[in-house]
């Protein structure tokens, strides 16, 4: 049977940008594959605010660093859909140790950031080509606003951002002319990730950051989702870009 309704994978869709990102595929008429590795249950709740927006779902776990998982994972969106028409590469993890502790950042801690945030991205690119090919399909990555100038994250989380930001643009290269890749690099946004690394300093050190903002206020999930969307289902000739969403701090600073 032939799937009419665009379909999108959206890595890491249990939280924060990636459910945001999956409710608002589904408001663009996508059907939506939610990727998760570790949370079940907030995946679930992210698949029924996307059902709510008609789309139908596939829940999928799979941690993006594990290639077989990879490749399992496209193989079951290729059975249940026939088709993938955008990639959303989102699953990320980090790391607490502070960017100033050196010694404190272990070898093993570096290798899990970098094996989820650069190798997942590139495992599940390859993995969903063949699909994506078919009509002309849109990658959009994951970067930060630390992969492009320096800030307070973990170093292996700020390195690793830098390293998608050159793999998208390497992507962009290599895949074009059928698939389009580019990236969205989000500012200090609201939520639990910049909650859990700033801790205690999260509602001073956000409102200092919304006062030196042209735009006075700090980014939520929804902000980086409408600009994913854009980039998928507009935008047709823009290809290894990587857009910054911030309300104007990193060009006004």
């Amino acid at each position: 049977m032939t799937h009419n309704r665009r379909v999108a994978l959206i890595t890491g869709a249990a939280t924060g940008i990636g459910r945001a990102t999956a409710v608002a595929l589904a408001e663009a008429s996508f059907d939506v594959v939610i990727n998760y590795s570790r949370s079940e249950s907030a995946a679930r709740e992210s698949a029924k605010l996307a059902e709510n927006e008609g789309a139908k779902t596939l829940l999928l776990r799979c941690d993006v660093s594990d290639d077989l998982s990879v490749r399992k994972m496209l193989d079951a969106v290729e059975h249940e859909f026939g088709r993938l028409d955008a990639l959303v590469n989102n699953a990320g993890t980090t790391t607490e140790v502070k960017p100033q502790d050196f010694d404190a950042l272990t070898p093993e801690e570096w290798d899990r950031v970098f094996a989820v945030n650069v190798r997942g991205v590139f495992q599940v690119t390859r993995a969903a080509v063949p699909l994506l090919k078919k009509n002309g399909g849109s990658v959009v990555n994951t970067a930060s606003i630390v992969g492009l100038r320096p800030g307070p994250q973990p170093l292996p989380y700020a390195a690793s951002k830098a390293a998608v930001v050159s793999l998208t643009k390497l992507l962009a290269l290599n895949l074009g002319p059928e698939i389009r890749v580019n990236a969205v690099a989000p500012g200090w946004m609201e939520g639990d990730w910049m909650a859990r690394m700033l801790k205690d300093k999260y509602d001073d050190l956000m409102a200092r950051r919304a006062k030196n903002t042209p735009l006075r206020r700090c980014v939520t999930a929804k902000d980086v989702a409408e600009v994913i969307v854009n980039l998928i289902t507009s935008n047709r000739l823009v290809n290894g870009e990587v857009v910054v969403v911030d309300g104007g701090y990193a060009a006004t600073t």
